[in-house]
């Protein structure tokens, strides 16, 4: 995956992977929607077949965001009391904000990473 370090110089993972841009030459777009994956670099080339994150960036986003939210309402509710309806005005909202914001970032995140350490499926190894 990784076998053309001489043409290409190393591009830090975790920056790519937060601008939404190859891990290869950085400089191509990494996604072709919200979401989704494209086929492959503009710019160098690189097939994107290899990107397959599964349900990690979901993972990471619900611990994330669900401990900020949660111990925010958690504090609301302790220091000022406020009704109900107030929690779900103020908490929906922001989860869903917050959860779809930070879902791109972490995914770009993963999927670069994945191409930096030639991550794959594990694989026997039957000593031959």
């Amino acid at each position: 995956m990784s076998d053309d370090k001489a043409i290409w110089p190393p591009i830090d993972p975790i920056s790519a992977g937060l601008h939404g841009r190859c891990p290869r030459c950085g400089e191509g777009r990494l996604f072709s929607g919200f979401l989704t994956v494209g086929k492959r670099c503009a710019n160098c080339g690189l097939d994107y077949s290899y990107a397959d994150a599964g349900d990690g960036p979901a993972v990471f986003v619900i611990l994330i965001i669900g401990f900020i939210v949660v111990g925010l309402a958690l504090w609301m509710e302790v220091t000022l009391n406020p009704p109900i309806w107030l929690h779900f005005l103020l908490w929906i909202p922001l989860t869903l904000v917050l959860c779809l914001g930070a879902l791109r970032l972490i995914k770009g995140v993963l999927l670069t990473l994945q191409y930096r350490n030639e991550a794959a499926e594990g694989r026997l190894d039957l000593g031959e």
